[in-house]
């Protein structure tokens, strides 16, 4: 009797990641909307196009404990983690409110976000 050889399978990938396409971006002042840090304005440090998270200034504080390496002592630090690109809203730069963001695009092409609340551009700072 032959015996029993099991075949490796081959893994299988659900494909290409699909990129989120995301209404606020590195250098923009938002408000957190919801979760622990509701009311909180930061500024975006990091954005993730492929997971739809964004790093904010200061919000969302997780310890790590680290281990002594060449360059960095053994401690416990605090960093910012990640939170979902919904949570938060951009500053309207006319009254400084959080406000919806819609986009415009002009003559020559360009796309351009504008503030619901007031009509306002929003300029990029990258």
């Amino acid at each position: 009797m032959k015996p029993l050889v099991y075949k490796k399978r081959r893994r299988e990938r659900n494909g290409p990641i699909e990129r989120v396409r995301m209404h606020v971006t590195k250098g923009d002042t938002v408000q957190v909307i919801s979760g622990e840090d509701k009311g909180k304005r930061a500024r975006i440090l990091r954005v993730f196009p492929k997971t739809g998270r964004v790093t904010l200034e200061g919000v969302n504080m997780v310890k790590r404990h680290t281990k002594a390496s060449q360059t960095a002592e053994a401690g416990i630090i605090e960093k910012a983690a990640p939170i979902h690109h919904s949570k938060v809203m951009l500053i309207d730069p006319k009254s400084g409110a959080p406000t919806r963001v819609k986009r415009r695009i002009d003559k020559d092409g360009t796309v351009e976000r504008v503030a619901s609340r007031s009509g306002q551009p929003i300029p990029r700072n990258r």
